[in-house]
């Protein structure tokens, strides 16, 4: 059982760091038209909230509430952005359940303009006021940085050949050679082996060709040290409570009959402004044995890593949209339970 849950947690890790190394290089490629594309409109911002929350990863949700410190986003486009995200929890559905994952993600985004739209009407109408005094620091967005596919970069990056680059280039091609030899992923070729093969070659050339502060900063400090060994010890710890509980606690049965109660614990874990505790549904739902409701309601409420700067600036405001996405999930979730989805 535990050669299995490891073998299995090492290949959501890898599937997760390549995926996030690919997104993090193409946000970076297009920041600066990213940044300017936010207009007055409310449409707009719904729109643009409801896009970057529905982008993998905590990032795009950072960028949104930067904007909202700087007065640039109402408080109902935060909310949907919020409602819209789903963190780091993303990239494993895209590894466990990647045709469900799609899905939500168009669903979610959905739902998020429609929580937008609905929740300056009733801000408005309660005359519930917002965050006021805006930050007046340096707005969040990433370092200047573009890497270049081209021979210059290639000499330079390899004139002098940093430690970092080494190791990366080293785990990038032990994780191609572990997967295309079938120690980790699916046993046999699949659509799933070849996209994961084309991805691992597409982050090797990341690796080969990008500068070096891009290479310290954005993959090894935040990826690699920030998210990738939670992403493991989190996946590793739900799916051996998973294992251990459908083989000794007989949980399949425990959850047939209090699915009710799972489906309320999905909301209220959801509140946990953090990346990891919410993977739990993602499983049980890869496992069948949780309905899609249950985890709609856990991608609604959880927001991952993306309320973490609001609380510095606003703590009354984090709890307006963490109130806020709990009834808005528990509704939605609610009536899909209701109706046996």
């Amino acid at each position: 059982m535990w050669r299995e849950v490891i073998r299995e947690s090492l290949t959501v890790t890898a599937f997760v760091f390549v995926i996030m190394v690919v997104v993090d290089f193409v946000d970076v490629l297009s920041k600066q038209r990213l940044t300017t594309f936010l207009k007055s409109s409310r449409l707009r911002q719904y729109l643009l909230a409801a896009f970057l929350g529905a982008t993998p990863g905590c990032l795009g949700a950072f960028m949104v509430v930067s904007f909202y410190i700087h007065g640039q986003l109402s408080l109902g486009a935060l909310i949907g952005c919020m409602v819209a995200t789903s963190g780091d929890e993303s990239f494993v559905m895209l590894a466990k359940i990647p045709q469900t994952a799609l899905w939500l993600t168009l669903l979610l985004f959905g739902l998020g303009l429609l929580a937008a739209w609905l929740a300056d009407i009733i801000l408005n109408a309660l005359h519930i006021t917002p965050l006021t005094k805006h930050c007046l620091v340096e707005r969040f967005h990433p370092e200047e940085v573009v890497p270049i596919f081209s021979f210059q970069s290639l000499k330079r990056n390899f004139s002098s050949f940093s430690f970092h680059r080494f190791l990366l280039l080293l785990l990038i091609s032990f994780t191609l050679y572990l997967f295309v030899s079938g120690h980790i992923g699916p046993p046999c070729w699949n659509w799933v082996r070849v996209t994961f093969t084309g991805l691992l070659l597409v982050s090797l050339g990341i690796a080969v060709f990008a500068s070096e502060h891009y290479l310290e900063v954005h993959l090894w400090q935040h990826i690699i040290q920030k998210h990738l060994w939670r992403i493991f010890l989190w996946t590793f710890g739900a799916l051996a409570l998973i294992k251990f509980g459908l083989t000794y606690w007989h949980l399949n049965s425990f959850i047939k009959t209090h699915l009710t109660w799972v489906f309320f614990l999905a909301a209220l874990i959801g509140i946990i402004p953090e990346s990891g505790p919410h993977l739990i549904f993602v499983f049980l739902y890869a496992q069948g044995l949780i309905p899609f409701s249950v985890l709609l309601t856990s991608s609604i409420v959880q927001d991952g890593h993306g309320m973490l700067p609001l609380f510095s600036a606003s703590l009354k405001d984090s709890v307006l949209v963490k109130l806020f996405n709990l009834a808005f999930g528990l509704c939605v979730g609610g009536l899909l339970y209701m109706y046996g989805y």
